[in-house]
């Protein structure tokens, strides 16, 4: 006898599973928007320091989910097989570069902390790729959305915080357009794969749409904020920010999606179901 498993929805991951991936690459963001702030002579200190307790927090938020928190301690013990484990190390060297950053000012330290933010972010989506029984995590464009998507996010928060006028809103346009990009390429390769229709219908519900209507309207601004000259006063600053924050909460929520309701195992199955007292696998084929 044989049988089919219909896939289901993880219940494992919740609301505070994303908001460390949320953290985690608006942070990664952040700190590579204050690492150029620094390298091109500007004040950096705020934006890092947001980055840092973005990232702080979203981890925060993991650790809190564990059902005993102190068992956290053993993510650290598996870094050639765990992008956990990974993880956790990059956490630990980014954080006192970001942290001397902050007390002396140092571009040089920010540019670290960034390198290692990225490095971060990128053990980020390979946790989510390493997933293996859910087929809409383990699309290899899903690495390339969550790394442009953080950076997207924590770009356009950089604006409200930043205190250059132009070159940051031009770099949050270039993040917000790269995540438009994996978004799509992301999401012809789920129609190609029968077992992510699933996840396809989450991203076409309500929240998710209006997700991506954000997402959208967030590009526009950006782009009139940018093209707008001087001459129009704060008019484009304003516009700009705006649409930083839409690109945060545009992305937040989407990942928001992807975790608590995309994450769908694929269908398994069985070529043999055992049956008790069947007597075996001699006497099940007998019985045939």
């Amino acid at each position: 006898m044989s049988g089919t498993r219909g896939g289901r929805r993880q219940r494992q991951w919740d609301l505070r599973a994303a908001g460390n991936f949320i953290g985690g690459g608006s942070g990664a963001g952040l700190l590579l928007a204050a690492a150029l702030e620094g390298i091109t002579g500007g004040t950096f200190r705020l934006t890092l320091a947001l980055g840092l307790l973005l990232i702080g927090a979203g981890l925060g938020l993991v650790w809190l989910e564990i059902g005993r928190p102190w068992r956290a301690l053993n993510v650290f013990f598996h870094p050639r097989t765990s992008w956990m484990t990974r993880e956790g190390i990059m956490a630990l060297l980014l954080f006192p570069l970001g942290l001397a950053a902050v007390a002396t000012g140092s571009a040089a330290l920010a540019a670290a902390a960034a390198l290692a933010g990225l490095a971060f972010l990128g053990c980020q989506a390979g946790i989510l790729h390493a997933a293996r029984a859910i087929p809409a995590w383990r699309k290899p464009e899903l690495v390339a959305l969550i790394v442009a998507g953080g950076l997207a996010e924590g770009t356009g928060l950089a604006l409200v915080v930043a205190e250059s006028a132009r070159w940051p809103v031009l770099l949050a346009l270039a993040a917000g357009a790269a995540r438009e990009v994996a978004w799509r390429r992301y999401r012809v390769a789920l129609g190609r794969d029968g077992r992510t229709a699933p996840a396809l219908a989450a991203f076409t519900a309500g929240p998710a749409r209006l997700a991506r209507l954000g997402q959208v309207a967030s590009l526009v601004l950006l782009a009139v904020g940018a093209a707008l000259p001087p001459a129009f006063g704060p008019m484009g600053p304003v516009l700009a920010g705006v649409g930083g924050v839409l690109a945060f909460l545009g992305g937040a929520a989407i990942k928001a999606v992807l975790v608590t309701r995309a994450g769908y195992t694929g269908k398994l199955t069985l070529p043999a179901v055992p049956v008790r007292g069947g007597g075996g696998p001699a006497r099940q084929a007998a019985a045939r």
